[in-house]
């Protein structure tokens, strides 16, 4: 065993200083995406990638890599070399999973490139659903506890969680954990589920058509293109978890290689048609964050996020 881990500590040195010597990129830059094909953080991996692209010099090619709520994905981060050469999306559903105690995998095992989105989560119904409010839904939940199916990306998500949470507020409703966004939709506008919980721009053109409409946004404030949506906070509802996106990679990539993604992404991030993608998509203006604050702000909405689970009792 003594020999087996100085081997690999050797071999890490190894690694380390040979990835210091070299050009960095010199070849493809491999992204990971944690969820399926058509959802936001699959459109943001795409678009962040075409953007860095002519700035590292070098390919980002994106696979999608769905499962457990983006741990499949974070999985093959941590069994890759640490050389920077393979990135993954890492989102506020994923994070979610370690203070529910269904990740394998801590905060700590992830170098934190940078943090790309941040969006605001709705409850949304299909146009023509019976329930003209958020009011009227709740009201059905309390007569008819289970039956009101939500679509959701997995168990132990932000999306479950504001289910179970709603849940301890007496209006109880079922998640049915959708992991690729196209069934995810497709099961809220085929009447498979009643709700739908998802940010407003990964909806957009359901939203364009006249097909979904948002019922109650878990935010502080009233969103200006959705002004006649009441917020959770209005209703008396102390939660809001808002999705963030990011990029993140394993720990032991060398700091400079590190920075290097960074500040292409921030490069990117700066062009006119990602300030266009994200206003399009309704991020907030303030989501970019570089890799010096992304890890330490990591660490403490993880914090935040293990006091929700103990004060709302949602582990079991």
């Amino acid at each position: 065993m003594r020999v087996r881990t100085l081997a690999c500590v050797l071999l890490a040195v190894a690694v380390s200083q040979v990835a210091a010597q070299e050009k960095f990129p010199n070849r493809p830059v491999d992204i990971i995406c944690t969820w399926g094909t058509g959802g936001g953080a699959d459109t943001m991996a795409r678009q962040i990638s075409s953007l860095a692209q002519p700035v590292l010099g070098v390919a980002l090619p994106v696979s999608n890599v769905p499962g457990a709520s983006g741990n499949t994905g974070m999985a093959q981060v941590l069994n890759a070399r640490p050389d920077g050469y393979t990135i993954a999306t890492y989102i506020q559903d994923t994070l979610m999973t370690i203070p529910m105690g269904l990740a394998r995998h801590k905060v700590d095992d992830f170098e934190w490139i940078v943090r790309t989105q941040v969006a605001d989560s709705f409850l949304f119904v299909k146009s023509d659903s019976p329930f003209r409010s958020i009011q009227e839904l709740f009201k059905h939940a309390q007569a008819n506890p289970g039956k009101l199916r939500v679509a959701a990306t997995g168990f132990g998500t932000v999306d479950d969680v504001t289910v179970r949470f709603l849940e301890k507020k007496g209006y109880t409703m079922t998640t049915v954990p959708y992991p690729k966004p196209g069934e995810r939709y497709a099961a809220a506008l085929g009447g498979h589920t009643e709700v739908l919980y998802e940010q407003a721009g990964d909806v957009l053109q359901y939203l364009k058509a006249g097909q979904l409409r948002p019922l109650i946004i878990f935010a502080e404030r009233r969103h200006s293109a959705f002004a006649d949506v009441p917020t959770s906070k209005e209703l008396g509802f102390d939660i809001t978890l808002p999705q963030f996106r990011g990029l993140a990679t394993r720990k032991g990539v060398p700091v400079e290689r590190v920075k290097a993604l960074a500040d292409a992404f921030a490069r990117a991030m700066q062009t006119p048609q990602w300030k266009k993608f994200a206003e399009e998509w309704y991020m907030s203006p303030d989501s970019f964050m570089g890799h010096e604050q992304f890890g330490p702000w990591v660490a403490g909405e993880t914090a935040t996020l293990e006091r929700l689970v103990k004060d709302f009792g949602l582990r079991k």
